[in-house]
C-alpha cells in the first residue's frame, strides 16, 4: 500500500526553525521526483520546493534561502528544512511525489495531479 506520511510540524516563534519529514511505503522515492506544497486558511494551494530525480532543485520564491529540501533514499524519506521562518509559512504542509517524467509542470501546478500525496502537517508561526 503507498503512503507519504508527513512529520515534524508544530508550533514555533518568528525566526525558528523546523524540519518536516515525509515517510514513503509501497514505492521507492529514488525514482521519483518530489516535492511540499502547502496550504494556509483561505488561500490557495503553494507549491514550496521540489526535488528533481537528477538532484535539481525548485523552490518558490517566498522561501528561498530560507528553506531546504532534500532526500534521503537509503531511509525512503523526503525532507524540507525551514529557517527563519516567518508567520506567513503559517499552513498546512504536504509532501507529494509522481512517478512520471513531467514534474517540471507539475512544480508549476503546485503539486496538483501528482501520483501520491500525504495527510499533511501543520505549521505555526507565532510570537
Amino acid at each position: 500500500q503507498v503512503q507519504l506520511v508527513e512529520s515534524g510540524g508544530g508550533s514555533v516563534q518568528p525566526g525558528g526553525s523546523l524540519r518536516l519529514s515525509c515517510a514513503a511505503s509501497g514505492f521507492t522515492f529514488s525514482n521519483y521526483c518530489a516535492g511540499w506544497f502547502r496550504q494556509a486558511p483561505g488561500k490557495g494551494r503553494e507549491g514550496v520546493a521540489t526535488v528533481y530525480r537528477s538532484g535539481n532543485t525548485d523552490y518558490a520564491d517566498s522561501v528561498k534561502g530560507r528553506f531546504t529540501i532534500s532526500k534521503d533514499n537509503a531511509k525512503n524519506t523526503l525532507y524540507l528544512q525551514m529557517n527563519s521562518l516567518k508567520p506567513e509559512d503559517t499552513a498546512i504542509y504536504y509532501c507529494a511525489a509522481d512517478r512520471g517524467f513531467a514534474c517540471g509542470t507539475l512544480w508549476r501546478r503546485n503539486w496538483n495531479g501528482a501520483d501520491y500525496s500525504g495527510q499533511g502537517t501543520q505549521v505555526t508561526v507565532s510570537s
